[in-house]
Formats: structure tokens, sequence, C-alpha cells
């Protein structure tokens, strides 16, 4: 019995190996993930432990190669003796031959049936072993074009990984959509009192209030107001202000702490007051906290947070960080017009782990602002759909 060890990257590497070694009559005795390399155990590569084996009539050194890292007679018996629990008491070596391993002309001590039994054992396992990595390869050949397919999206790893080990191995286009829906979570949000808005320059924020002050206004029939603190942005104060004169609505403009308490006073009989914030840098802790002042003195916790769906994984991750001490309550994802793939939606979920409540697809007031189903989200993210 001949018994080598291989260490490679995958089980296809493994058998090439085995078969090119040791033939086709070899069987797989055991195999187990291992780590190489690396510096202090980072970096470190994934290998497999194969070890393997087989009947041959040529001794140990006629198999012997510089490539193949060989084992004790020892440990290979042992693990022959794992493999095959109910030939565990046939299966000898004496303690004295380990030392010359030239010596060594069998593994077995017994009658000649009992050796053809345990060949004919070692046969069927090879090919039960043979089917198992058949299938192994199979699901991990369905693992990695699941993987290509949502990173196409612009799905993250971190979100993709999730989705992998919720799919349980069930590859199905249904359960796929499913666990992308499983991972996402939208709200409805208190539409009365005050609403407040914030986020980074750029992402829209005050074209999303003012559609958001048109559908109230116009479509639901409220009485509406809105005030802004962005006085730092060029031609911010001008937009929002054209657009109440055009809905008929109340509008102030704040700049100081006093301001607000007097604009929010002033429209105590609005039944929902809208509150534009300036843009600020996420890694900027300073202007994160002057705004906190403005959004704590609204007195409201009814705070959203506004994210492009065009911004770069590693920003949105930033942006959520960087916002938290608002303590907003869900994310509005605006720009949904302006890329052609979606899968940061689910990455901005998964970082903040807020819901969503609404989403932007064009700069027409009050039109472009919607609810979506988590059917259709879903959809949206794997390409099936579009907005």
């Amino acid at each position: 019995m001949i018994i080598k060890k291989y260490i490679v990257k995958d089980m296809n590497e493994a058998l090439n190996k085995i078969k090119m070694e040791l033939g086709h009559d070899a069987v797989i005795i055991s195999s187990r993930k291992i780590k190489k390399g690396g510096i202090f155990g980072l970096f470190s590569q994934k290998y497999i432990e194969v070890t393997a084996g087989v009947d041959k009539s040529q001794k140990y050194d006629d198999y012997n190669n510089d490539d193949v890292n060989s084992v004790s007679m020892e440990e290979s018996i042992k693990a022959l003796k794992k493999a095959m629990e109910k030939h565990t008491n046939k299966a000898l070596v004496s303690e004295k031959d380990n030392t010359n391993i030239k010596k060594t002309e069998k593994i077995y001590d017994g009658e000649k049936d009992s050796k053809d039994e345990i060949l004919e054992e070692m046969k069927e396992m090879k090919e039960l072993i043979t089917g198992l990595s058949n299938e192994k390869a199979k699901g991990e050949s369905l693992n990695d074009k699941i993987k290509s397919k949502l990173k196409a999206v612009d799905i993250n790893d971190r979100c993709i990984e999730k989705i992998l080990l919720d799919l349980h191995g069930n590859f199905d286009d249904n359960n796929i959509k499913e666990v992308i829906k499983n991972n996402i979570n939208i709200c409805d949000i208190d539409e009365s009192g005050i609403i407040v808005l914030v986020g980074p320059t750029g992402v829209g924020k005050t074209t999303t209030i003012a559609k958001l002050a048109g559908r109230f206004s116009l479509i639901e029939k409220k009485k509406v107001g809105l005030i802004t603190v962005d006085t730092y942005r060029i031609g911010a104060v001008e937009q929002l202000r054209t657009y109440a004169d055009i809905m008929g609505i109340p509008f102030s403009v704040v700049i100081t702490l006093k301001e607000m308490d007097e604009a929010i006073k002033s429209m105590s009989d609005c039944d929902v007051i809208l509150v534009d914030t300036t843009g600020r840098s996420s890694k900027n802790e300073m202007q994160i906290s002057q705004l906190r002042a403005f959004v704590e003195r609204t007195g409201t916790n009814n705070i959203s947070l506004v994210v492009s769906c065009t911004t770069k994984d590693k920003d949105i991750e930033a942006i959520i960080n960087g916002y938290k001490k608002l303590n907003y309550k869900n994310i509005i994802i605006t720009k949904l017009d302006e890329t052609t793939t979606y899968g940061s939606i689910i990455n901005i979920i998964n970082y903040a782990g807020k819901p969503v409540s609404y989403f932007t697809t064009g700069q027409n007031v009050p039109d472009d602002i919607k609810k979506l189903s988590l059917e259709k989200i879903s959809s949206i993210i794997l390409g099936e759909d579009n907005i």
C-alpha cells in the first residue's frame, strides 16, 4: 500500500496529481483545508491537504518523488483506519520497520480473503468520493458564477458573502431573488410634523425636499412649510424659494439656532414642516457637530439620510458612519436615473442597518420620487427590471 500526501489549491489539481502519480486505482483517504504562507498568519492562502493511497506490489521507493510530501507509515495507517472503521483491527505495522521504510512489504497482516475484502471496500469508497468530488466541483462552479453575477451589478464583497451564505447552496433564480429581498428593508416615514433631511453635498437633498413638498402639498393636500439652513451653497436658497413660491407654501431661511426656533413657531399651523440642511463632509467631525445642533433644535427624530445611488462603495461606508451622530431613522436613495447598475442599493442598506423610505428617479418635481416594493427593488438590482 502506497500512501502519499498532496498540498493543492483545489480538488481538480489533487485528482490530476493522484491519477498521474498513483494511477487510476488510487483512492482518496482524507482531505482537509489548511493555510500556508502569509505574515504572522495574515494574508495566508488557502490550500487543501489530500491523502491518497493505492495498493502496489512495488516497494515504496519506486514511487518516491521530490514534488510529493510523503507521510510516515504510522500516519497513513491511522488515516486508513479512520476512513474504514470496520477494518481497523486488520491494519498493523511494525514499530521497528518504521525506521527503515524500504523493508516494509505489507501494511495488512491477515488472510488473502481479508485483503481482498478491504480492496473491494476501498474501490467502493473511491467511487463514492469521486461522486462527491464531482458534486462539490459543480457546486463551486455555480458559486463562482453567482458571485460574478452579483459583482457585475456592483454588489460589494461583504453583501455577496452574506447572500451566498443565505442561499445555502440553492442557486435557483427565484431563491436568489428571495434572498436579495430578505436583505432589503423598506419603511414608511411619518409624513407629519417636522421632517429633516441630512446628507453630504451633491446627493440631491434640495431637489428631494422639493419633491416631498410637492407630493404632500399638491397630491396629499397637506399644509406644508419649508425651512432651509443651507446658506453655504450658491443658489440653494433661491432654488428652494422658487419651489415654495410655485407651490404657494411658507418658506424660511435659518442661519442661527434662535432663527430655527422662530421659523418652526411661525409654521405651527402646518401639517408638515420640511427642513433642508447644509451638505457636510462626513469626515469633518466639527461640521457634523454644528449640523447636529440645528437638527436637535427641531426637536424631531424623523430624520432621513440622503445618499446617492452613484456613490462609490468606500464613500458610502464613510458617509454612513460619519452621519450616525445625527441619529437618522431611514435612508432616501437618490439618482437612480444616473446609473445603470443598482447593487449600491443593497450596499447602502447593509452599511446603514436602516430601512429605505424613498427613491428618486429624475429631476421632475414632484413626480420623480417613489416608494418601491421589495419585489421591484430586487428586480432592479438583478437587472430584471428598470426604473
